[in-house]
């Protein structure tokens, strides 16, 4: 019986732990089945009892996928227009000023800073449109960050995430993306 891993997408990573003999238990008593999600968790659990080649007799061995962030996070190029051409999210761009004057801007984002936006996030709606010039978002609303290629928009996404904001998202690929898309259209 060969053990097969599992083919994931490039952003998750494979971690399996052993444990011999005293299993913590929580897990031991865990009703959790193989493939299950924790709610509020970013990771999948799957328990395997020596069937994996290096596992001794009575040994469990734990493998937990642990992404950067859930699959469904990602927005694409395409998804990012219908987005905005159906106003159904609000666009943060997380780039400095600088950088949307010197480079550009995606049409209809708003500019907040990533160093600024754990604190923008939680202003009043007034303050946020005076000192940003958009909607300040509901806790509730889709909300797409977006920066030069990925990097700042993802720490935005989880910085909303903490702060209580249910649909985020980002544009993965960034404003490096959408020009390339855009000169090709």
């Amino acid at each position: 019986n060969t053990f097969k891993r599992p083919q994931l997408a490039p952003t998750v990573q494979l971690r399996c732990w052993r444990f011999a003999g005293v299993v913590p238990r929580l897990l031991w008593n865990s009703t959790a089945q193989r493939g299950a999600t924790v709610p509020g968790a970013r990771s999948s659990v799957s328990s395997l009892v020596n069937s994996h080649p290096g596992c001794k007799t009575g040994e469990l061995l734990l493998c937990s996928r642990f992404s950067s962030a859930p699959p469904s996070t990602d927005v694409t190029y395409e998804q990012l227009k219908q987005l905005l051409a159906g106003r159904k999210a609000v666009v943060i761009d997380v780039r400095e000023p600088w950088e949307l004057r010197e480079y550009g801007f995606i049409p209809g984002s708003i500019n907040v800073p990533l160093g600024q936006v754990n604190t923008a996030l939680q202003l009043g709606a007034e303050e946020f449109k005076e000192k940003y010039g958009g909607e300040m978002p509901e806790q509730t609303e889709n909300i797409v960050f977006t920066c030069l290629a990925g990097v700042r928009s993802k720490n935005a996404l989880d910085t909303a995430a903490s702060l209580g904001y249910k649909d985020v998202q980002h544009y993965s690929g960034g404003w490096q993306d959408w020009v390339k898309n855009e000169q090709h259209k």
